[in-house]
């Protein structure tokens, strides 16, 4: 009944929206602990079911089990108070559309999705609080119940953005504290920005001004995080629990007692649990009574701006190291500011060699630019051991090519906070549709069908499909294919060896048929790969 295709566009816009919002969201945050990462928790949360949905539907699964795994992915990576309420109305919409009839209208599916999603929000939570993200949700849920029975999808999705943001804005009224702070709610805030990522997917239409309080100002005037906890429990204790539906009644009254800010939500034998307590044993061992807890988290709210302090890294600034496959692509990262690792198509740099990198880099904040599938694991191992020295931070964008790469190093701004330039640069590089032209070496079946030594293949994010006997021909069929998914803003063309004039031929054609596209050619000097492509 649901296109899986506007669910994914949904995930991705919000992913998209709180990814842009995330420092401002975090800013906001003074309730129910003022540790600043709302706006980040509840990115991360739709990510992990954006990504499960992805990788769901790239595996060629049916509707229902992407949406299973969108439910499931946020539900597992959801964070903090904030995150684990928007996986549970995430959880609920995947529910109410799964059991959807042919004959219901979309619309009255939605709200009942949004309702249904309110009130297991309002039931996970031990002691619900107005003037939160739940009081967002309720007005949400309300207004499209009313509009949904006698309008369609688009109207139903408006009203309740609609009410989400003149809720939003009463936040301050109901919670004093908020009041106090001079903001609104964190979460939602968050909440109001993916109802408009919804909007967006359902009318096309984009809200351009950001949401505020009328007469509030959008970020607090005093944000006291070196004093987290006099009034509160000491720790975040969160869990993922393997456990029955049947006995998470008996551990909700037990975690009742040991503290506040409690969510349980989940089904289906897997449940995510939140609190805020001063008994972190205590919290655990309620888990381990009715289930398995595992992936234990435990904040100490106290300690953690001490703690951040301590471990401030030595190094000074921020230093890009990117993986490179040709000498053309070294020097262009390295114009570009980067560290570079050499290597060669099908050759996978060590840990080592990036580790070293970062360590000869001297920042205090490293990205790592991996731009080959095969190097992203060595990337992720080789950042985990310079973490560990306590003295640099690292991040690795999950870059699968080596023009992801140069898009994502095209958006770095070392003057902005540093992990908002690594959402943009992660951005930038998933954004970037890649594709490439080699060459058989030998006989082999593809997914594009068989070849035989010599035959030119075609591949657009890293799967075969063209086979011809044509150079110019090929990478045009795979250019093209690119263009043609939509939204095409900018080619770039990077030329490897022996590609003659490949490059500027295509550059040319482009300008001739697709006059509006920007094109640019670089000389990457790749082996194997006389064509990279990317279109962004």
């Amino acid at each position: 009944m649901f296109d899986i295709t506007t669910v994914a566009r949904f995930v991705e816009l919000a992913t998209d929206a709180l990814a842009d919002a995330r420092e401002e969201i975090d800013a906001l945050n003074v309730y129910p602990v003022p540790d600043g990462d709302t706006g980040t928790n509840m990115f991360l949360t739709v990510q992990a079911g954006r990504d499960a949905l992805l990788e769901s539907v790239a595996r060629g699964d049916d509707a229902e089990t992407a949406l299973k795994a969108l439910a499931r992915g946020s539900l597992m990576g959801a964070r903090g108070n904030s995150g684990v309420i928007l996986s549970q109305l995430l959880g609920a919409l995947v529910a109410r559309m799964r059991k959807a009839g042919p004959e219901e209208r979309k619309s009255v599916v939605l709200a009942e999705a949004f309702r249904d999603g309110c009130e297991a929000s309002y039931a996970a939570v031990g002691t619900p609080v107005e003037g939160t993200i739940l009081s967002v949700m309720k007005a949400a849920a309300e207004a499209a119940m009313a509009v949904a029975p006698n309008d369609s999808s688009a109207p139903t999705i408006a009203a309740a953005a609609e009410a989400a943001r003149v809720a939003l804005e009463r936040t301050p009224q109901q919670l004093k504290l908020l009041a106090d702070s001079g903001v609104v709610d964190a979460g939602g805030r968050g909440l109001v920005v993916v109802f408009e990522a919804a909007e967006e997917a359902l009318t096309g239409r984009r809200r351009v001004e950001p949401t505020k309080a009328r007469g509030e100002r959008s970020v607090p005037l005093v944000l006291p995080t070196d004093d987290l906890t006099e009034d509160g429990p000491a720790y975040e204790v969160m869990y993922l629990l393997d456990a029955d539906d049947a006995v998470v009644g008996d551990l909700r009254a037990e975690l009742a007692g040991l503290g506040d800010s409690l969510v349980v939500v989940g089904g289906d034998g897997l449940w995510n649990v939140h609190i805020h307590t001063d008994d972190v044993g205590a919290a655990i061992e309620a888990g381990i009574h009715v289930g398995r807890p595992h992936r234990v988290q435990v904040t100490h709210f106290a300690e953690q701006v001490a703690a951040a302090k301590a471990r401030r890294p030595i190094g000074v600034g921020r230093s890009i190291v990117a993986v490179t496959a040709g000498p053309g692509l070294q020097q262009l990262f390295e114009e570009a500011g980067a560290i570079t690792v050499a290597t060669e198509p099908g050759l996978r740099p060590s840990a080592a060699e990036i580790l070293r990198a970062i360590d000869a880099s001297g920042a205090a904040e490293v990205v790592v630019l991996p731009n080959d599938p095969d190097s992203l694991q060595v990337a992720e191992i080789a950042a985990r051991g310079a973490e560990e020295s306590g003295r640099v931070k690292v991040a690795v964008i999950p870059s699968q090519a080596q023009v992801q790469g140069l898009a994502a190093v095209a958006v770095h701004e070392p003057g902005r906070p540093f992990d908002q330039d690594v959402v943009a640069m992660t951005a930038a590089a998933r954004h970037a549709r890649h594709g490439a032209v080699t060459v058989a070496a030998r006989k082999a079946i593809t997914s594009a069908g068989a070849c035989s030594p010599g035959d030119v293949l075609g591949a657009i994010d890293g799967d075969f499909v063209v086979v011809g006997d044509d150079l110019f021909d090929v990478a045009y069929g795979v250019l093209g294919r690119l263009i043609g998914g939509g939204g095409a803003e900018l080619v770039t063309l990077v030329a490897g060896q022996d590609a003659g004039d490949l490059a500027e031929r295509l550059a040319k054609m482009v300008a001739r048929r697709h006059p509006v596209l920007d094109v640019v050619v670089y000389d990457g000097g790749q082996a194997r790969y006389p064509l990279l492509v990317a279109v962004e």
